[in-house]
């Protein structure tokens, strides 16, 4: 059998250069998030196949990467004809296993919860720019809040966070778009569409920013929906909404169709995050932003960088999910980075930014070094490792220009030679 060296499809060998960026990444996450209060957790990779498929994941369910039983379950499987071969299943997010946390340690936990979990998550997907079968991913959830304090508090400390790790390459202007899946239904009940209608017309609609209007009521029409809603539907989104507040846009919506609180809600939400946040970020009320997960209740929020087709983070509000596993009402609200696509953009922009906030000096000693100098030498680097410094310590090579320009490659900024 000959071994394979290349990784599984959708999977990297992260190289020190990039392991670094990766980890100074991690660090301003938890740094920033931390100033706001959220408390880091962890949960399995692993999770019960229940709650995995238990129509909590959205699209996602259907990328899953299921774990076959093992040993006689599996033979018992097998012989008895059971279709259902797995009974585990790798994460494909850190929402569903967050679930099932907070409602199996809520008594251990203050209220509201203020999370925030990192870690690898698992779809079978298609591979491309920005986008894996493993990859790392970061949220931040609020758990047992009500208010639209927690919908201020994300957005607000999300937007800190990439402030801090986008300023280190040049970047200063972000997107953020929020909305609110009530004013969603109330716009489609406004142009007819019953309930059960919702989700479908949705995922049409969340379409509008990449093929815009017209091909999105095709689709619709295409759907079998009649001329008269799908045209009262579009004729929503048609002019232009660029700086325009929630109250604004809604006007056309009277109270048989929302609770005028909504509309109020979201305007606050946007007005009190404003203040908070970096003067070039944009806040901006989006009503086509749709967000695909059908768990979302109510606010939704998702952020772009101008000249990438995809966003950077995304979230919302998801009062019904937790209590789907405790048994009780618990409001949550929360917002998931894109760290693969934020390493991806950092790694476009830096090209000789080492992102190391430690010092790091390389110091390269000859192989005929006496042993006195050597003894030196190690208590010198002992020395500048206790005051915070990385100090590497290894044999000149031959090579040295090659050796040099590896050890630059890896971020250190400081390289000495010491020869006999």
């Amino acid at each position: 059998m000959e071994f394979i060296k290349t990784p599984v499809k959708g999977m990297c060998d992260i190289l020190p250069e990039e392991m670094r960026l990766r980890e100074y990444v991690l660090t301003m996450i938890k740094d920033t998030y931390e100033l706001y209060g959220f408390s880091q957790i962890e949960t399995p990779v692993v999770e019960h196949i229940e709650n995995l498929t238990g129509k909590q994941g959205g699209e996602n369910e259907k990328l899953m990467f299921q774990i076959m039983k093992r040993g006689e379950e599996l033979k018992k499987a097998f012989q008895e004809g059971k279709e259902e071969l797995a009974d585990l299943g790798l994460r494909y997010d850190l929402t569903v296993p967050l679930a099932r946390y907070y409602a199996n340690n809520m008594n251990k936990l203050t209220m509201p919860f203020k999370a925030l979990q990192l870690g690898n998550v698992f779809r079978a997907d298609k591979p491309q720019k920005g986008r894996f079968r493993q990859f790392m991913q970061c949220d931040i959830d609020i758990l047992g809040d009500n208010t639209i304090l927690a919908e201020i508090e994300l957005i607000a400390a999300t937007s800190a966070m990439l402030t801090n790790i986008f300023k280190e390459v040049g970047i200063t202007e972000f997107t953020v778009h929020i909305n609110d899946r009530q004013i969603l239904k109330a716009i489609g009940a406004y142009a007819g569409f019953c309930e059960a209608d919702f989700n479908e017309v949705f995922i049409s609609l969340d379409k509008m920013d990449k093929i815009g209007a017209e091909k999105v009521k095709e689709e619709l029409l295409l759907k079998g929906y009649s001329v008269e809603k799908v045209s009262k539907f579009i004729s929503v989104f048609d002019n232009p909404y660029i700086d325009i507040s929630c109250a604004e846009f809604c006007e056309f919506l009277t109270k048989g169709f929302i609770d005028t609180q909504v509309i109020k809600n979201l305007d606050t939400i946007i007005t009190s995050v404003k203040n908070m946040i970096n003067k070039n970020v944009k806040l901006v009320y989006n009503p086509a932003l749709v967000r695909g997960m059908s768990y979302y209740t109510g606010t939704i929020f998702e952020i772009g960088i101008e000249g990438y087709n995809f966003s950077i983070a995304g979230g919302g509000r998801y009062d019904e999910m937790i209590g789907k596993f405790s048994g009780q009402s618990i409001a949550a609200c929360g917002f998931s980075i894109g760290f693969e696509r934020i390493v991806t953009i950092l790694k476009d922009y830096a090209k000789e930014n080492n992102f190391s906030i430690k010092k790091r000096l390389a110091i390269l000693i000859d192989k005929n070094m006496s042993a006195e100098k050597t003894i030196d030498i190690l208590k010198e680097a002992t020395v500048l490792r206790k005051s915070g410094a990385i100090v590497l310590v290894q044999p000149l090579n031959k090579n040295v220009k090659y050796q040099v320009e590896n050890l630059e490659r890896e971020g250190y900024t400081e390289i000495r030679k010491v020869y006999t």
